[in-house]
Protein backbone atom coordinates (compact mmCIF):
# COMPACT_ATOMS: atom_id res chain seq x y z
CA UNK A 1 0.00 0.00 0.00
CA UNK A 2 1.02 3.60 -0.45
CA UNK A 3 2.40 5.60 2.47
CA UNK A 4 -0.50 6.64 4.68
CA UNK A 5 -1.21 10.34 5.30
CA UNK A 6 -0.23 12.01 8.58
CA UNK A 7 -2.38 10.59 11.40
CA UNK A 8 -3.80 7.64 9.48
CA UNK A 9 -3.73 4.26 11.25
CA UNK A 10 -0.93 2.35 9.55
CA UNK A 11 0.11 -0.59 11.76
CA UNK A 12 -0.80 -2.64 14.84
CA UNK A 13 1.19 -4.92 17.08
CA UNK A 14 0.85 -6.53 20.48
CA UNK A 15 3.21 -7.73 23.20
CA UNK A 16 2.44 -11.18 24.60
CA UNK A 17 4.05 -13.09 27.45
CA UNK A 18 3.35 -16.27 25.47
CA UNK A 19 3.83 -15.45 21.79
CA UNK A 20 3.35 -19.04 20.64
CA UNK A 21 -0.04 -19.20 22.36
CA UNK A 22 -1.00 -15.87 20.76
CA UNK A 23 -0.01 -17.22 17.35
CA UNK A 24 -2.18 -20.31 17.85
CA UNK A 25 -5.15 -18.19 18.96
CA UNK A 26 -5.04 -15.56 16.22
CA UNK A 27 -4.04 -18.09 13.61
CA UNK A 28 -7.26 -19.97 14.26
CA UNK A 29 -9.56 -16.98 14.85
CA UNK A 30 -8.29 -14.69 12.08
CA UNK A 31 -6.60 -17.17 9.76
CA UNK A 32 -3.17 -15.59 10.19
CA UNK A 33 0.12 -17.14 9.21
CA UNK A 34 3.39 -15.93 10.69
CA UNK A 35 6.81 -14.96 9.44
CA UNK A 36 10.13 -15.83 11.00
CA UNK A 37 10.81 -14.06 14.30
CA UNK A 38 13.59 -11.51 14.07
CA UNK A 39 16.02 -11.97 16.96
CA UNK A 40 17.77 -8.74 15.89
CA UNK A 41 14.53 -6.88 16.70
CA UNK A 42 13.43 -8.63 19.89
CA UNK A 43 11.80 -11.63 18.16
CA UNK A 44 9.32 -9.35 16.40
CA UNK A 45 7.08 -11.58 14.30
CA UNK A 46 4.89 -10.36 11.46
CA UNK A 47 1.38 -11.74 10.94
CA UNK A 48 -0.02 -12.31 7.47
CA UNK A 49 -3.52 -12.59 5.99
CA UNK A 50 -3.49 -14.17 2.54
CA UNK A 51 0.22 -13.48 2.33
CA UNK A 52 -0.03 -9.78 3.18
CA UNK A 53 1.41 -8.24 6.36
CA UNK A 54 -1.41 -7.09 8.67
CA UNK A 55 0.05 -6.95 12.21
CA UNK A 56 2.84 -8.25 14.44
CA UNK A 57 3.34 -10.00 17.76
CA UNK A 58 6.35 -9.72 20.03
CA UNK A 59 7.46 -10.95 23.48
CA UNK A 60 8.14 -8.34 26.17
CA UNK A 61 11.67 -7.09 26.68
CA UNK A 62 13.17 -8.17 30.01
CA UNK A 63 11.84 -5.85 32.71
CA UNK A 64 8.99 -4.60 30.50
CA UNK A 65 6.52 -7.39 31.23
CA UNK A 66 2.96 -6.19 31.50
CA UNK A 67 -0.59 -6.99 30.42
CA UNK A 68 -1.10 -7.96 26.79
CA UNK A 69 -2.53 -5.10 24.75
CA UNK A 70 -2.85 -4.17 21.10
CA UNK A 71 -1.09 -0.96 20.05
CA UNK A 72 -2.25 1.11 17.08
CA UNK A 73 0.35 3.14 15.18
CA UNK A 74 -0.52 6.42 13.47
CA UNK A 75 1.48 7.44 10.43
CA UNK A 76 3.84 10.40 10.44
CA UNK A 77 6.34 11.75 7.94
CA UNK A 78 8.49 12.86 10.89
CA UNK A 79 8.25 10.93 14.15
CA UNK A 80 10.43 13.44 16.02
CA UNK A 81 8.14 16.32 15.01
CA UNK A 82 5.10 14.24 16.03
CA UNK A 83 6.71 13.59 19.42
CA UNK A 84 7.19 17.34 19.91
CA UNK A 85 3.52 17.97 19.08
CA UNK A 86 2.49 15.21 21.51
CA UNK A 87 4.33 16.95 24.35
CA UNK A 88 3.01 20.37 23.37
CA UNK A 89 -0.56 19.02 23.43
CA UNK A 90 -0.15 17.65 26.96
CA UNK A 91 0.66 14.06 26.08
CA UNK A 92 3.59 11.94 27.22
CA UNK A 93 6.26 10.38 25.02
CA UNK A 94 6.67 6.91 26.55
CA UNK A 95 9.43 5.85 24.15
CA UNK A 96 11.45 8.40 22.23
CA UNK A 97 11.56 8.03 18.43
CA UNK A 98 13.76 5.05 17.67
CA UNK A 99 14.97 3.93 14.28
CA UNK A 100 14.27 0.29 13.51
CA UNK A 101 16.89 -0.52 10.90
CA UNK A 102 15.71 0.46 7.42
CA UNK A 103 12.11 -0.42 8.30
CA UNK A 104 11.26 2.99 9.78
CA UNK A 105 11.15 4.97 13.01
CA UNK A 106 8.77 4.26 15.88
CA UNK A 107 7.64 6.19 18.91
CA UNK A 108 5.24 5.30 21.73
CA UNK A 109 3.07 7.89 23.43
CA UNK A 110 0.24 8.35 25.91
CA UNK A 111 -2.54 10.89 25.49
CA UNK A 112 -3.60 13.04 28.50
CA UNK A 113 -6.37 10.58 29.35
CA UNK A 114 -3.96 7.63 29.51
CA UNK A 115 -4.46 6.02 26.09
CA UNK A 116 -1.25 4.48 24.73
CA UNK A 117 -0.62 4.59 20.97
CA UNK A 118 2.28 4.50 18.57
CA UNK A 119 3.67 6.73 15.83
CA UNK A 120 5.29 5.15 12.78
CA UNK A 121 7.49 6.92 10.24
CA UNK A 122 7.69 4.38 7.46
CA UNK A 123 10.87 3.37 5.71
CA UNK A 124 11.00 0.10 3.80
CA UNK A 125 8.09 -1.03 5.98
CA UNK A 126 5.23 1.34 5.23
CA UNK A 127 2.66 -0.46 7.38
CA UNK A 128 -0.40 -2.54 6.57
CA UNK A 129 -0.10 -4.28 3.21
CA UNK A 130 -3.88 -4.58 3.08
CA UNK A 131 -6.89 -3.38 5.07
CA UNK A 132 -10.59 -4.28 5.31
CA UNK A 133 -10.00 -7.77 3.92
CA UNK A 134 -10.46 -11.01 5.91
CA UNK A 135 -7.85 -11.14 8.68
CA UNK A 136 -6.75 -7.53 8.16
CA UNK A 137 -7.17 -4.36 10.19
CA UNK A 138 -10.36 -2.43 9.50
CA UNK A 139 -11.03 0.19 12.18
CA UNK A 140 -10.03 1.45 15.64
CA UNK A 141 -11.52 3.44 18.49
CA UNK A 142 -9.93 5.29 21.39
CA UNK A 143 -11.71 4.20 24.59
CA UNK A 144 -11.30 6.80 27.32
CA UNK A 145 -12.90 7.89 30.59
CA UNK A 146 -11.87 11.49 29.93
CA UNK A 147 -13.14 12.16 26.40
CA UNK A 148 -12.61 15.92 26.58
CA UNK A 149 -8.88 15.39 27.05
CA UNK A 150 -8.60 13.02 24.08
CA UNK A 151 -10.82 15.24 21.96
CA UNK A 152 -8.56 18.24 22.54
CA UNK A 153 -5.33 16.27 22.16
CA UNK A 154 -5.55 14.30 18.93
CA UNK A 155 -6.50 17.19 16.59
CA UNK A 156 -3.53 19.14 17.97
CA UNK A 157 -1.14 16.34 17.10
CA UNK A 158 -2.63 15.24 13.77
CA UNK A 159 -4.65 17.16 11.13
CA UNK A 160 -7.98 15.69 12.21
CA UNK A 161 -11.39 17.25 11.75
CA UNK A 162 -13.88 16.04 14.37
CA UNK A 163 -17.53 15.04 14.10
CA UNK A 164 -19.79 14.15 17.02
CA UNK A 165 -22.39 11.40 16.75
CA UNK A 166 -25.92 12.60 17.51
CA UNK A 167 -26.92 9.95 20.05
CA UNK A 168 -28.06 10.65 23.60
CA UNK A 169 -27.16 7.10 24.62
CA UNK A 170 -23.48 7.18 23.72
CA UNK A 171 -20.67 9.75 23.59
CA UNK A 172 -18.91 8.91 20.34
CA UNK A 173 -16.69 11.09 18.17
CA UNK A 174 -15.16 10.55 14.74
CA UNK A 175 -11.88 11.93 13.43
CA UNK A 176 -11.51 12.62 9.70
CA UNK A 177 -8.52 13.12 7.46
CA UNK A 178 -9.84 14.97 4.44
CA UNK A 179 -12.95 13.10 3.34
CA UNK A 180 -12.01 9.86 5.09
CA UNK A 181 -13.01 8.92 8.64
CA UNK A 182 -9.97 7.19 10.14
CA UNK A 183 -10.50 6.89 13.92
CA UNK A 184 -13.26 6.80 16.51
CA UNK A 185 -13.39 7.92 20.14
CA UNK A 186 -15.70 6.22 22.63
CA UNK A 187 -16.36 7.50 26.16
CA UNK A 188 -16.07 4.62 28.65
CA UNK A 189 -19.17 4.36 30.84
CA UNK A 190 -19.89 2.73 34.17
CA UNK A 191 -20.19 -0.65 32.41
CA UNK A 192 -16.39 -0.74 32.20
CA UNK A 193 -14.81 -2.13 35.37
CA UNK A 194 -12.57 0.47 37.05
CA UNK A 195 -9.52 -1.76 36.66
CA UNK A 196 -9.81 -1.63 32.84
CA UNK A 197 -7.44 1.13 31.68
CA UNK A 198 -8.18 3.39 28.70
CA UNK A 199 -7.06 1.75 25.47
CA UNK A 200 -7.33 1.62 21.68
CA UNK A 201 -9.75 -1.03 20.46
CA UNK A 202 -8.55 -2.49 17.16
CA UNK A 203 -11.00 -4.17 14.76
CA UNK A 204 -10.01 -7.03 12.46
CA UNK A 205 -12.11 -8.04 9.48
CA UNK A 206 -13.62 -11.53 9.41
CA UNK A 207 -15.85 -13.28 6.86
CA UNK A 208 -18.29 -14.39 9.60
CA UNK A 209 -18.49 -12.60 12.95
CA UNK A 210 -20.38 -15.36 14.76
CA UNK A 211 -17.96 -18.02 13.58
CA UNK A 212 -15.00 -15.92 14.74
CA UNK A 213 -16.62 -15.52 18.18
CA UNK A 214 -17.22 -19.26 18.41
CA UNK A 215 -13.60 -19.97 17.54
CA UNK A 216 -12.28 -17.34 19.95
CA UNK A 217 -14.33 -18.45 22.95
CA UNK A 218 -13.53 -22.13 22.29
CA UNK A 219 -9.84 -21.21 22.56
CA UNK A 220 -10.25 -19.33 25.85
CA UNK A 221 -11.17 -15.88 24.58
CA UNK A 222 -13.89 -13.92 26.38
CA UNK A 223 -16.85 -12.33 24.62
CA UNK A 224 -17.28 -8.80 25.98
CA UNK A 225 -20.04 -7.48 23.73
CA UNK A 226 -22.13 -8.64 20.78
CA UNK A 227 -22.33 -9.97 18.20
CA UNK A 228 -24.35 -6.95 17.09
CA UNK A 229 -25.58 -5.75 13.71
CA UNK A 230 -24.78 -2.12 12.82
CA UNK A 231 -24.74 0.03 9.66
CA UNK A 232 -20.97 -0.60 9.53
CA UNK A 233 -21.14 -4.40 9.85
CA UNK A 234 -21.78 -7.17 12.34
CA UNK A 235 -19.20 -6.98 15.11
CA UNK A 236 -18.25 -8.36 18.51
CA UNK A 237 -15.80 -7.20 21.19
CA UNK A 238 -13.50 -9.83 22.69
CA UNK A 239 -10.52 -10.36 24.94
CA UNK A 240 -7.96 -12.96 23.93
CA UNK A 241 -6.78 -15.58 26.47
CA UNK A 242 -3.92 -13.30 27.56
CA UNK A 243 -6.27 -10.35 28.15
CA UNK A 244 -5.71 -8.22 25.05
CA UNK A 245 -8.92 -6.53 23.88
CA UNK A 246 -9.85 -6.54 20.20
CA UNK A 247 -12.93 -6.67 18.00
CA UNK A 248 -13.96 -8.64 14.94
CA UNK A 249 -16.29 -7.31 12.25
CA UNK A 250 -17.98 -8.68 9.14
CA UNK A 251 -18.23 -5.54 7.00
CA UNK A 252 -20.36 -7.31 4.37
CA UNK A 253 -23.30 -7.71 6.76
CA UNK A 254 -24.74 -4.27 7.48
CA UNK A 255 -28.06 -3.28 9.01
CA UNK A 256 -29.78 0.00 9.84
CA UNK A 257 -29.25 3.62 8.83
CA UNK A 258 -25.97 5.47 9.23
CA UNK A 259 -25.96 7.62 12.39
CA UNK A 260 -26.25 11.39 12.10
CA UNK A 261 -23.13 13.38 12.95
CA UNK A 262 -22.40 17.04 13.59
CA UNK A 263 -19.18 18.84 12.67
CA UNK A 264 -17.21 20.01 15.69
CA UNK A 265 -15.78 23.55 15.30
Amino acid sequence: MAVQPEGAPCWADAMFGDVEAAKRFYGDVLGWTFGESSSEYGDYTQCYANGKAVAAVVPPMPGQEGPAQWCLYLASADAAAAAARIRAAGGEVVMEPMRVGDFGTMCLARDPSGVVFGVWQGGTHEGFETMAEPGAYCWAEVFTREPAKSDAFFPQVFPYKAKQMEDDGVDFRLFDLGEQTVLGRMAMGDDFPPEVPPYVNVYFTVPDCDDAVTRATALGGILRFGPMDTPFGRFAALSDPQGAAFSVIDITRTEGEMPKVTDVP
